[in-house]
This record gives structure tokens, C-alpha cells and sequence, in this order.
């Protein structure tokens, strides 16, 4: 198993490669998997490892703020900035897609853990070109979420540093990536969830009930939309859902 730092595109997003030392030239296909809030890109090696075992190529890209690229932010201000971040991953995997047509991949899946999965979704809704996904204690409902934050943060005490019309901005933005407003996006891709029902920092609720809402749109192939619950965890994916998510990918991106 080859396991290589890299940057990649005119920006250098930082990732880890990993691929199949026998497959390292083949032209395989990839999986851009993301990582979650104030963690880094080696936190999902175990993803990156189990799916590349099953022939995938793999790209773990270090987020916005994070790891190699962290400004030393303390986790309220990095809180202050998560859709920041989550808005510009959203906008680096356009140039992660550009690089990997460029190298002559073709079947591309997404997936990611916590903010991860939910940069997953805000793709879903912006890119086609996405074949399978992945969706690991991921929200759909991008300014539901924001406005809970907000709302969290000022029970907290925490004077937020933007003026009323930058917060309607943010929200207007966060629209357009919101797939609980546009569920024709998913146009019938094969997408996978996780998610503990006693998940406190992403609430399970609104990402099944979205699930539910959805899986109408799948009456023809119910088999390529999935959610599974796990009714004791909490923010912390199992070994089942891991390996669940990774066989997911591997058999749609395989076929």
C-alpha cells in the first residue's frame, strides 16, 4: 500500500494518496474522502486503507484550517468559521475533480465523517459529476444547521462578528447548497448514510428525516439509497458503518 503526501492543483491542496502499490498506474477509479471538524486528513487512513484494498485510488484532502494548513485557531474561532470551510472545500474539489480527469480517472465517489459528510452533501447538490456517495453522521439541511449554530452560540454568550445582512447573505449562500431544498439533485445516485441516534452534534433526526422524505425519489432502485442507524451511538462512526461505507463505494465504483 502506497501512502503519499501531495498537493495538488494551482492552490497545492494538500491530500493523502493512497492507492495499491500493484495498481499505482492503472487507471482506477478514486474516492475523495473528507475528514471532520478539528480533526486532519490521517484521522480517515482506516477508510483510505480498507478501500483502496478493494481497488480504489484515494484522496484524503486536508481541510480548510486544518492540519498542515491549521493558523493555530482556537475551536470556538474555528467554529466561528465552519462554513467558511465547509465552502471552501466544496469549492477545492472542483479542481481535485479537474486533476483526476486530467490523469484519466473517470468513476468518481465522495464521502467524509461529521463536517466531511456534510461538504459531501453540499457537492451532491453542486456536482454531477459524483457517481456514489457516502455520508457518514452528515446534515443535508445546510441553513437549518446554521441557524441552530447561530442560535447555539448565542445562548452562549458569544456576539457573532457579522452585521444582520452578511448573516442573511451567509444563509442565501448556504441555499444554494442545501439539498433539503433541491432533492432532484441527487438524480438517483447511489448515496449511503450513517449516523448514531444519539448523536449530539449532528442531530440524527433531521438527516432521517430527510432519508425518508428522499428514499421516494428511489421507488424504482430502492436498493441504491440507504440509511443505517446505530441506536446507541453517538458522534462516532463504528467499525460496521466504516466498513458498511467502504463496501458501498467499492461496489458501485466496481461495477
Amino acid at each position: 500500500m502506497i501512502v503519499r503526501e501531495e498537493q495538488w492543483g494551482k492552490t497545492n491542496i494538500p491530500l493523502l494518496h493512497i492507492v495499491d502499490e500493484s495498481l499505482q498506474n492503472s487507471n482506477i477509479p478514486a474516492v475523495i474522502f473528507l475528514h471532520g471538524f478539528t480533526s486532519a486528513k490521517e484521522h480517515n487512513l482506516h477508510y483510505a486503507y480498507n478501500m483502496a484494498k478493494q481497488g480504489l485510488r484515494v484522496l484524503l484532502p486536508e481541510a480548510h484550517l486544518h492540519g498542515v494548513r491549521s493558523e493555530q485557531l482556537d475551536e470556538v474561532q474555528l467554529s466561528l468559521r465552519f462554513w467558511e470551510i465547509v465552502l471552501t472545500s466544496i469549492e477545492e474539489m472542483a479542481v481535485l475533480h479537474n486533476e483526476l480527469q486530467q490523469r484519466g480517472v473517470t468513476k468518481i465517489g465522495m464521502g467524509g465523517t461529521s463536517m466531511g459528510g456534510i461538504t459531501t452533501l453540499g457537492c451532491l447538490t453542486a456536482y454531477p459529476w459524483i457517481d456514489v456517495a457516502t455520508v457518514m453522521m452528515g446534515a443535508p439541511g445546510y441553513v437549518e444547521l446554521a441557524k441552530a449554530q447561530i442560535a447555539q452560540f448565542e445562548r452562549r454568550g458569544f456576539k457573532l462578528p457579522i452585521s444582520d445582512e452578511d448573516r442573511q447573505s451567509l444563509l442565501d449562500t448556504l441555499a444554494f447548497f442545501d439539498m433539503t431544498k433541491q432533492r432532484e439533485k441527487l438524480a438517483g445516485r447511489p448515496v449511503f448514510f450513517w449516523h448514531g441516534k444519539n448523536d449530539t452534534t449532528v442531530p440524527y433526526e433531521p438527516t432521517f428525516n430527510f432519508y425518508n422524505a428522499a428514499k421516494k425519489d428511489y421507488i424504482n432502485r430502492p436498493e441504491r439509497f440507504e440509511f443505517m442507524t446505530d441506536s446507541e451511538a453517538g458522534h462516532a462512526v463504528s467499525r460496521t458503518g466504516m466498513l458498511r461505507s467502504v463496501d458501498w463505494l467499492a461496489s458501485y465504483l466496481n461495477e
